[in-house]
């Protein structure tokens, strides 16, 4: 079948991405929507620009689509995006959806308008389990941004170890955020998965914004 994927450049899409590869799908596009405001209900906003230099090394063409960032606009801009998948001849799009019902029911409702297929194969996945397989399965990424009470924030512009995954599980327990981050507790940025052609080597600086809100600025990738 031939599919896009929504992408925004984070774990939970590039996962999904390969998912889709493995199972045989056809990989048409990459979908990216680029909110204009600082926040957004449905879309990742940190680093999304960025996504094209993942789909360099994917070799996957990228389709990145402006979006208000408004909650209620920001959903006629996915659907512009599902038709534009459907005009390429895809018949399905495949989601990083992890935990959060209302991008999850939004996506499915308006890929039923537009008539196309959806797969969400992160769905409910137990989150401890889930970064740890990220690891072992060879994913190289970076948290970029992090808003959460006892979040590690030190470990923000490096590249996440098996150390480091359950650092995060046992800050997650002893504070209560989610440690897979659906609940936006943290963005990532990948820069190595399985099917790259090459890593991603990034530069760049943290920035404090307040006493529990950290990001890191990507200045530069090689």
């Amino acid at each position: 079948m031939k599919i896009c994927t929504l992408f925004s450049g984070g774990k939970d899409s590039t996962y999904s991405l390969h998912w889709a590869m493995f199972k045989g799908f056809e990989i048409l596009c990459l979908i990216t929507l680029l909110p204009k405001k600082e926040y957004s209900w449905m879309f990742q906003v940190p680093n999304v620009e960025l996504t094209k230099y993942q789909a360099e090394v994917l070799g996957i063409p990228l389709l990145q689509i402006p979006t208000s960032g408004e909650k209620d606009k920001e959903l006629e801009d996915l659907k512009i995006a599902f038709k534009k998948a459907k005009e390429l001849g895809a018949r399905g799009i495949v989601t990083g959806a992890l935990l959060s019902d209302y991008q999850r029911l939004n996506i499915n409702i308006i890929a039923e308008e537009v008539g196309l297929k959806t797969y969400s194969p992160l769905w409910r996945k137990k989150q401890d389990e889930y970064l740890r397989e990220l690891i072992e399965e060879g994913f190289k990424f970076i948290i970029t941004s992090a808003t959460a009470y006892g979040f590690p924030f030190e470990l923000l512009g490096k590249i996440i170890t098996e150390k480091d995954v359950e650092i995060i599980i046992e800050r997650a327990r002893k504070f209560g955020f989610n440690p897979a981050f659906e609940g936006g507790e943290a963005e990532t940025f990948v820069v190595y998965a399985p099917l790259f052609k090459r890593e991603l080597k990034i530069e760049g600086y943290k920035k404090k914004i307040s006493e529990y809100e950290w990001r890191f600025i990507i200045t530069h990738i090689h």
